[in-house]
């Protein structure tokens, strides 16, 4: 089996590779269209990790390398977003039942925003990979959460943003680079999920308590990511 598991930002993985280095696995890594994509050996089961670089272009260029060069089977995404919902607090996880694209707007030819011709404003998440990640979340004694994700290439930090896509696209969270990343996945029917531990909230203060909640916050999904490939049969001893 070969996973894929994506962080848009160095901070976001660098947590997964120094426990793979903790515990001694083979660790390597090619350099291919200006990023770097570490394959660590598990196994006979491989992983292939990468931080996409912020934005859904550079989202969709990883996921699309790794399933096209290096054969992905399933695709994990993994890192920080900004809480929409009211019941979402800071260090939470949150993980995506269907993506969408608030930034895209098309409207002016009588389409919903968000929506994209031969595609649809919403892609679902694997419904199977969801499930896992609900058992994972309860051996774990964690709450995990479950809602709409949107992407964007815009980092929200106003709350009249924030009120427009949750009016919108019924958002819970926000982010920019999880729907690029669905959007790939489905085009390759390739199952994906994709998790985020909330960073911040999304208000006018968001800026500040993005830099001072990242680190915290993105090693709350990388350990939830590990717990994943557990469940998905990797021999892993954390």
């Amino acid at each position: 089996m070969k996973v894929g598991i994506i962080g848009a930002m160095i901070e976001e993985v660098t947590p997964l590779i120094e426990t793979f280095r903790r515990l001694h696995c083979s660790i390597s890594q090619e350099q291919l269209g200006g990023n770097t994509y570490y394959k660590v050996k598990i196994g006979e089961k491989e992983v292939y990790i990468a931080y996409s670089k912020i934005g859904k272009v550079h989202a969709a260029i990883t996921a699309s390398v790794m399933i096209a060069h290096f054969g992905c089977e399933k695709i994990l995404f993994s890192g920080v977003a900004g809480g929409l919902a009211k019941d979402l607090k800071v260090g939470d996880l949150l993980i995506a039942s269907k993506l969408c694209q608030h930034d895209v707007d098309i409207s002016a030819f009588g389409h919903p925003l968000g929506f994209i011709p031969e595609s649809s404003t919403f892609i679902q998440a694997d419904s199977a990979l969801n499930a896992l990640a609900h058992k994972v979340a309860k051996q774990m004694g964690k709450n995990l959460k479950e809602g709409i994700i949107a992407s964007g290439d815009q980092f929200i930090a106003s709350e009249s943003k924030k009120m427009w896509i949750i009016k919108e696209f019924g958002a819970d969270a926000v982010e920019m680079e999880g729907a690029s990343v669905a959007v790939v996945c489905n085009a390759f029917n390739v199952p994906f999920c994709v998790f985020r531990s909330i960073s911040d909230s999304a208000d006018g203060g968001a800026d500040v308590s993005f830099d001072k909640f990242l680190e915290s916050a993105a090693k709350v999904s990388a350990q939830f990511t590990l717990e994943m490939l557990k469940a998905l049969g990797y021999a892993l001893e954390i």
